[in-house]
């Protein structure tokens, strides 16, 4: 991975170089979206983690919904490896462009899922950083710099209460029609919920999508949940995330049964 470093940008030996000189630790090859599983970094805890400028590469057009979603995956799975990387007090700050289309990548939103709380939303000037250089990272010039625009950078810590809704107690909703209701709860366990999350949001980020799009974002979904269920032990046997995959079933089939009732009820309202 160091030669590709090496082969993207020009002033790379120099750099490198700089930052032995000072004493940085330099990892290459590194996934921000399970760097807690990494051998140099397991076992570390730290007080500011920073990303500028996450992307998941040049996949099309940026205002696509679907490139879109794979840069939500992107920085949503950072935050989430990152919160469990902070010591007492730490901060995740993650720099990012403010105009259209990439503020719909909604970073807060991203980290009230993973457990964060935005505590400051500061203008970014890269004035500010003298020697800092913005790169493309990729494409046919990957060491040429990208127009910036307004940016703004994120600081966010771990949120230090728990949310109330993995502790949510199944509730009984009453249907019209007479002698009827149905036991819904979404949720079922705090686990299910926690490991397939994005699962239980989808629906949200793809209503109105055509058909085609989504194949693409429920296996996303679930192997972002793989992931999750795996993060704490690679060791874990895989029966455990099996019977996860049951219990996602169950809810499902039986968020079916209660917005089929609903539908039925409001076409007979009429």
């Amino acid at each position: 991975m160091k030669d590709v470093v090496m082969k993207k940008y020009k002033r790379a030996k120099t750099n490198l170089e700089m930052l032995c000189k000072f004493g940085a630790q330099i990892l290459h090859g590194v996934d921000s979206t399970i760097m807690k599983l990494h051998m140099d970094l397991r076992m570390r805890k730290f007080d500011r983690i920073v990303y500028n400028f996450p992307h998941a590469g040049f996949l099309g057009k940026e205002s696509d919904h679907l490139v879109i979603m794979k840069h939500r995956n992107l920085v949503r799975g950072f935050l989430r490896n990152a919160s469990g990387m902070l010591r007492p007090n730490g901060e995740i700050h993650v720099t990012h462009k403010a105009a259209r289309p990439f503020d719909s990548w909604n970073i807060e939103e991203l980290a009230t899922q993973s457990g964060l709380t935005l505590i400051e939303c500061v203008e970014f000037k890269i004035e500010d950083y003298p020697g800092y250089n913005n790169k493309r990272g990729a494409g046919r010039n990957p060491d040429g710099a990208f127009p910036l625009g307004e940016c703004n950078t994120f600081k966010f810590i771990v949120t230090s209460k728990p949310l109330k809704l993995l502790r949510q107690k199944p509730r009984e909703i009453p249907l019209q029609r007479a002698n009827e209701q149905i036991v819904m709860n979404p949720l079922q366990t705090g686990d299910c919920f926690w490991i397939f999350k994005e699962y239980f949001n989808h629906a949200r980020y793809t209503f109105g999508e055509p058909d085609y799009f989504l194949p693409y974002n429920v296996p996303d979904m679930l192997r972002l949940g793989f992931e999750r269920y795996n993060a704490d032990d690679c060791g874990k046997p895989l029966d455990g995330y099996l019977n996860h995959l049951e219990e996602l079933w169950n809810l499902s089939r039986r968020r079916l049964v209660f917005l089929r009732n609903r539908l039925w009820e409001i076409d007979h309202q009429y």
